[in-house]
């Protein structure tokens, strides 16, 4: 179990420390020294490396949040109310991952390449917003995971 654990722990927090870290850190520094498209080619490339170590996460953290409702709960029956909303949320968030990966971001890498800047920034201001309610929801979640079981 201690294993598993490990490992859903870790998988949450590359998800939601690195949008925190690009959301909160990175953005408004690459805004204030970085022109538009150099601005938008360091996106293009941050997203491109940041999004397959989602991917596994996404993947980690739903095998092991499973495994540890059965292993713990019996299943969704015995789990409390906090579990069904981490899923609920778990559930939203990759789904917004999943059309921001292979929606917004595939027509900002196309925009960045052909070098429309102006459609790539409009893109890149709606990756903002998802990349905004995600990390939102991530860092909800991560209180429910850690007090849920005390309401």
């Amino acid at each position: 179990m201690s294993i598993v654990m490990i490992l859903h722990l870790l998988s949450a927090t590359i998800w939601v420390g690195g949008m925190f870290f690009a959301y909160m850190i990175l953005r408004p520094v690459a805004v204030s020294v970085l022109e538009p498209p150099l601005r938008l080619e360091l996106w293009r490339q941050v997203f491109g490396r940041f999004f397959p170590w989602v991917s596994l996460s996404i993947v980690v953290l739903f095998a092991s949040g499973l495994w540890m409702t059965w292993a713990i709960f019996g299943g969704f029956a015995g789990a409390p109310p906090y579990v069904h909303i981490m899923l609920t949320l778990a559930i939203i968030m990759a789904g917004l991952f999943g059309w921001l990966k292979h929606k917004p971001v595939k027509n900002l890498t196309e925009a960045v390449i052909e070098e429309n800047w102006q459609k790539a920034g409009e893109i890149l201001a709606t990756i903002r917003k998802i990349i905004g309610i995600n990390l939102s929801l991530g860092l909800l979640l991560i209180a429910i995971a850690s007090g849920g079981r005390f309401f």
